[in-house]
């Protein structure tokens, strides 16, 4: 089979090769995968910055879809032909966080899903939505189940009011699912175009941070007292505005560390203390979020948004991720 591999950290290192075709042993699935997408992790990961010692080669991607092809011996839960994702941790199956359950990220502490066939055990796999496609499917395991999580935890309601940062995958699903939940979602993005596609996702105000960089002030202009709910993808470099841009007794869903400290400002704690913040760090979820989520999802027929990009171009999609031009998901078929 055809399969990417980190053999050395770097994009344009990275290696399309051929390996044995794999076979599922007990309890566990082959699967011939249809369709990935990317994550910023799985950038960080390829270039050496996620986990500078990982063992390699090793095939990354937490994300993909596809179908079963074969059982092992004891396989009960799916049958041939099934159309499945994997699930990015594939040892939290339900219930809190524990160092047990985080182990066994697809992409990082095992191969990923960037392969024509994987082997996964049974209980690392949920059903696709009916109405998905593979491709729309395929941008779910990570993104999706991480902004499911980060809006779960603000315990929002409906009338509350959420603040997305940027038009990345999170984001994008972070929109989708607050209005679903009917809330307001405020959204800051350093391109108009962006914000303009988001609007017709139904964004209900938005701002270029380019234009207007003090936008925790925009925020409160916008809201009286703040947001309930902050999707904050930045971290070090955009969590002080985040506090003042919550209302008191907020919860900030820190979801990402994409951008860097960007000056010598130090994280407000006096408004940690003042306004009563809750902070709560979202590390994607188990299996039993994602099934959850795929039940809101097909009632709803939510459809996720992205590029689709052909097989061989693994190393063009990650160098586009690292440009941060992509609007939503960014996915390959598998050829």
């Amino acid at each position: 089979m055809q399969v990417w591999q980190i053999s050395s950290f770097g994009v344009d290192s990275l290696e399309f090769t051929e390996r044995p075709d794999p076979e599922p042993g007990p309890g566990q699935v082959m699967v011939r995968v249809h369709a990935i997408s990317f994550n910023f992790r799985d950038l960080l990961m390829v270039k050496g910055m996620y986990n500078p010692k990982l063992r390699l080669p090793r095939i990354p991607c937490s994300d993909g879809a596809g179908e079963v092809v074969a059982l092992g011996s004891g396989v009960t839960m799916w049958r041939r032909g099934d159309r499945v994702t994997g699930i990015f941790m594939q040892n939290w199956l339900d219930g809190r966080p524990a160092p047990d359950k985080i182990k066994g990220a697809l992409g990082g502490d095992v191969d990923g899903m960037l392969a024509q066939y994987v082997v996964l055990n049974e209980t690392g796999l949920v059903a696709v939505p009916d109405h998905m496609s593979y491709q729309e499917a395929a941008t779910l395991p990570c993104a999706a189940v991480t902004a499911w999580n980060a809006l779960s935890a603000g315990d929002l309601k409906p009338g509350g009011t959420v603040l997305i940062q940027g038009t990345g995958g999170v984001s994008i699903f972070a929109l989708q699912f607050a209005r679903l939940k009917g809330a307001k979602v405020l959204g800051i993005s350093g391109s108009n175009e962006k914000l303009n596609r988001a609007y017709e996702l139904g964004l209900d105000v938005g701002l270029n941070y380019n234009e207007t960089p003090e936008w925790d002030r925009w925020v409160m202009e916008q809201t009286g007292e703040g947001v309930d709910l902050i999707v904050e993808v930045g971290g070090v470099g955009t969590l002080p505005r985040s506090l003042r841009a919550l209302r008191m007794g907020g919860t900030i869903a820190q979801v990402g560390v994409l951008s860097g400290s960007t000056s010598s400002e130090p994280i407000p704690m006096a408004a940690v203390l003042h306004k009563q913040a809750r902070m709560r760090g979202i590390y994607v979820g188990s299996r039993q979020n994602f099934i959850e989520m795929n039940k809101a999802i097909a009632l709803t027929q939510l459809r996720p948004v992205g590029e689709d990009f052909p097989w061989t171009q693994a190393r063009q999609v990650l160098t586009r991720m690292e440009e941060g031009s992509h609007f939503g998901k960014l996915v390959m078929t598998v050829g």
